[in-house]
């Protein structure tokens, strides 16, 4: 007995014993002490494990899809440990499929589908590839494509996801039709079966097409020219088709289908729970049925309608499309193209009449043919393979970049934050709002928030739509806005002092108590011009009014300074403007002078030019600094030394305004 056959039956024993137990470690320490040399080796570990599985194909466990299975995971770990040909798995997994019955094949063929990742493995898929390639044919040629129709799709679904896209052994790269896929009909007939046939219970159908022999001849004659386009590039073949065609179409426009709603099956022999429910089922034929008896029902069905139509239009595509393998007569004449695009026209019209659905069919179709066309010039060049595009070279501004540092912990930002006595709230916008101020009550009682605006203010629309004169309806007045009407109520509890003081009458609506206290506002106004004279149509001032007005005008004109009233001079918007523009370059030297703190001067930084900058700061000082005027800004200005905006402000007297 020569050595190769002592280690095969060693290893068979060993391959046995492992098996049982999975355990690969042992099995590789007992296969390195037996033959140290790896040429030796893996010739007698492969034997040993085909002599295995003819023992478990011979016993009761090849009917067990998970003994094998296990088996077949235990050789991949060995090729994995370099102990046996990487290629072994899949011939003992053909090895297999040849001696199992087709029920088990299906079975075992979910392992295969479900590992597809591990046959593309860099380690298995250039030695595996053809010896799974061979042994999915077997399978397809063992299995009939009516009857095993689902387990034929697997096993192609399979191939397509295991070899990339440009794999050459499953492309038809010549553009070659199967001829062998032949469509028999019946034989020609007497013209009194002829007559037969054409009548229904004594009665010829009516307003259907006519369903004679030479219908039904025409009919599937079609099929020879979607088997082998290339007859109609032939003059005598396309004259054929192109009558054949008209017939068919012209029978298929005459007969129109009508859609069809479910039908109620009635199982009051089967299960009460689903009765009244609605079936519908849809039956799959891997070949066309060509018995003449059944074209009527074939004509009303709408899927084979479908199915002739779908053959026209791959049938158009493929003699319009330029394929590099075409012979050079293989073109359509001028008027033979106006034909195509006619009757293409008319399928997609016909598709859209086929219920259900068809203008969503139709569509779905026009896309699928769209996208053969990529494939057909993606052929034409000669089937590249698809690569990701390479990364683009890096620059030399990438090259000279620094690496980013890393970043610190939140804990340490925060300590570091604390230790300065400030916060630190994740967002740089919350962080530098939040330590605006270091003292967040004494922010809170700052009088920048102070919003609570004048009853002046607040009631001035209000006031001027009470004018009859301005001709405002009742139902747009603000006194009948809700919203008005709830801060008026506020406001006049803050201010007013006429919304605590007793009255005798009830308050009915919002909008009379609004109106009243609105009045009672108007006559507390400061009187101007306006208000002095007589509005037509308004009710008549009352006693204390008139009593009012006379005392004011019966006071001395020569009262003591410290009665008369201070005024002051304000800054009007258009020289607030002139002087922004003036001044916008050192504006913020300004703003310190003026006494905004730095988080101020921040804050009015975040406007995108330097002139809004410095127009906004100016309007907020005029606005609430009670010291604004024009002469305390020429002086700021005088200090300064800003020549340009003091000509400005002495160029711009400002008219005075009397504020108490």
């Amino acid at each position: 007995m020569s050595q190769f056959e002592v280690l095969r039956k060693d290893y068979s024993v060993y391959v046995q014993q492992c098996l049982e137990t999975s355990d690969i470690a042992a099995f590789q320490k007992k296969c390195i002490e037996l033959c140290a040399n790896e040429k030796d080796r893996k010739p007698a570990i492969d034997q040993a494990l085909r002599d295995t599985l003819i023992s478990i194909l011979s016993n009761d466990a090849s009917n067990d899809t998970k003994t094998v299975e296990s088996y077949i995971k235990f050789c991949i770990e060995l090729c994995r440990k370099d102990l046996a040909t990487t290629s072994i798995p899949v011939m003992l997994l053909g090895d297999m499929f040849d001696a199992l019955t087709l029920d088990h094949c299906e079975e075992l063929f979910t392992y295969v589908e479900n590992n597809v990742a591990t046959w593309k493995e860099e380690l298995f898929f250039g030695a595996c590839k053809n010896n799974l390639l061979r042994m999915c044919n077997d399978l397809l040629r063992r299995l009939s494509r009516s009857q095993q129709t689902v387990f034929c799709g697997r096993i192609l679904l399979f191939l397509a996801k295991f070899f990339p896209f440009s794999e050459r052994s499953g492309l038809n790269i010549v553009s070659e039709f199967n001829l062998e896929n032949v469509t028999e009909f019946g034989a020609e007939k007497s013209e009194e079966d002829n007559k037969e046939q054409m009548e229904v219970d004594g009665e010829k159908l009516d307003n259907k097409i006519s369903i004679d022999y030479n219908f039904y001849r025409k009919f599937w004659a079609l099929q020879d020219f979607f088997r082998n386009p290339n007859q109609c590039y032939n003059k005598m073949q396309w004259k054929v088709f192109s009558s054949h065609a008209s017939t068919v179409l012209s029978a298929f426009l005459s007969f129109k289908l009508e859609d069809q709603k479910d039908c109620v099956i009635d199982l009051q022999k089967g299960d009460s729970s689903m009765e009244g429910s609605f079936i519908k089922e849809s039956h799959y034929f891997a070949k066309y049925l060509t018995n003449e008896k059944l074209l009527e029902l074939q004509l009303s069905d709408s899927n084979f309608r479908r199915f002739v139509l779908l053959q026209f239009l791959i049938l158009f595509q493929y003699l319009n499309s330029t394929v590099k393998f075409k012979s050079e007569t293989h073109e359509l004449k001028s008027d033979q193209v106006e034909w195509v695009t006619a009757t293409t026209d008319q399928v997609y019209a016909l598709l859209i009449e086929t219920p259900p659905d068809g203008k969503a069919f139709a569509d779905a179709v026009k896309h699928i043919l769209k996208r053969e066309e990529f494939w057909n010039t993606w052929k034409n060049d000669g089937c590249p393979p698809f690569k990701r595009p390479a990364p683009e070279p890096a620059t030399e501004a990438d090259e000279v970049r620094k690496p980013k540092r890393p970043r610190r912990r939140i804990g340490e930002l925060i300590r570091d934050v604390q230790g300065i006595g400030k916060f630190y709230m994740g967002n740089s916008e919350l962080t530098k709002l939040w330590n605006l101020c270091p003292n967040n009550l004494e922010s809170c009682k700052s009088k920048d928030r102070d919003f609570l605006p004048s009853l002046e203010t607040y009631f001035e629309e209000a006031i001027e739509q009470l004018d009859p004169a301005a001709g405002i309806e009742e139902e747009y007045k603000k006194i009948n806005d809700g919203n008005f009407g709830w801060r008026a109520l506020r406001l006049l509890a803050k201010r007013s002092p006429h919304f605590f003081v007793h009255g005798n009458y009830p308050i009915n609506k919002l909008q009379e108590y609004l109106e009243i206290m609105i009045k009672k506002i108007a006559k507390d106004r400061p009187p101007t011009q306006t208000d002095s004279k007589t509005e037509s149509g308004d009710t008549p001032p009352s006693e204390q009014s008139d009593r009012d007005l006379s005392e004011e005008n019966t006071k001395p004109e020569a009262d003591s300074e410290e009665t008369k009233p201070k005024r002051i001079s304000r800054i009007s918007r258009e020289l607030v403007e002139k002087l922004a523009d003036a001044l916008k370059d050192d504006w913020e030297k300004l703003a310190i002078r003026l006494g905004y703190t730095a988080e101020e001067i921040v804050f009015f930084g975040k406007k995108p030019t330097p002139l809004e900058q410095c127009q906004e700061m100016l309007v907020i000082w005029t606005e609430e600094d009670p010291d604004a005027s024009p002469e305390n800004l020429k002086s700021i200005l005088q200090e300064l030394e800003y020549t340009a905006a003091l000509e400005i402000l002495e160029a711009n007297p400002e008219p005075d305004t009397t504020t108490a």
